[in-house]
């Protein structure tokens, strides 16, 4: 290294000063998992999917609303079929912690959904139906004006709301959000999202840290430091909003479990 740099510069302390930290500075944006800070772990061969992308085989929900369509898990609520209350498509028998989850998503305008992660099946007590999740979700909406859009996190069920907004790092702690980082504006979400179009998530959960990540994009970085709230493990579940009639689709939905 130090051949090259005094070679390359011809002596230039300046230039070979300059050089240095610019490396520094690229190995420094490297997360601690190998991935640039502001994208996505590389995905790996071992990722397993959820989905067969053939019927609903290991998950379950409201069969009125949620079917499969051209590949894809498609749930609808219409005028005539309604949700009573927030409904969820519960993948069967299977918890996870720490993990890198993909998946595709599109929707409609008229309403919004979610993906649920760490998050707790209710079965007690007074509920709509069946099918009530509570826990982080990945908020989904067809919409490209900050902040409600496609990526923050939010407390469905809970008493937090939103805990952290597309374009924020932020801590929860000490019962409130505290935001110590800026990662997008608005007309870089702009160019980002694709309307009327399918868009790629990416969520990592890794201790109390979680990022989303969207198009290839970190949109979202959270670390949850409350000690009593924080959620270390749980299912996953994709959500139809009560309210006006939608759809929303889920394609290519996988996972690969992490170790700390």
């Amino acid at each position: 290294m130090e051949y090259f740099m005094r070679n390359l510069f011809k002596g230039s302390r300046t230039g070979a000063a300059f050089l240095a930290f610019t490396l520094v500075l690229g190995l420094s944006a490297r997360a601690a998992d190998g991935s640039r800070a502001s994208t996505p772990p590389r995905e790996r061969a071992d990722m397993r999917s959820l989905f067969n992308g053939k019927d609903l085989t290991g998950w379950d929900g409201d069969p009125r609303l949620w079917s499969v369509k051209d590949g894809a898990i498609r749930g609808q609520t219409t005028a005539e079929t309604p949700a009573k209350g927030n409904t969820f498509l519960i993948l069967k028998d299977q918890r996870f912690g720490d993990f890198d989850l993909r998946l595709s998503f599109r929707c409609n305008a008229d309403n919004n959904s979610g993906i649920q992660y760490r998050s707790k099946h209710i079965t007690e007590g007074k509920v709509a139906n069946q099918w009530v999740v509570r826990g982080y979700q990945h908020e989904i909406r067809n919409q490209n004006q900050l902040p409600s859009v496609t990526g923050f996190i939010y407390d469905e069920g809970g008493k937090r709301g939103r805990m952290c907004l597309v374009g924020e790092r932020a801590t929860w702690e000490n019962g409130q959000k505290n935001v110590t980082g800026t990662l997008i504006d608005q007309e870089a979400f702009t160019k980002l999202f694709k309307l009327d179009d399918w868009n790629d998530v990416v969520i990592v959960a890794r201790g109390n840290r979680i990022r989303h990540f969207l198009n290839g994009t970190l949109i979202m970085d959270f670390t949850d430091k409350d000690p009593q709230l924080a959620l270390q493990e749980g299912i996953i579940a994709l959500q139809l909003h009560a309210g006006k009639p939608m759809w929303v689709e889920f394609k290519n939905v996988r996972i690969r479990e992490l170790t700390r």
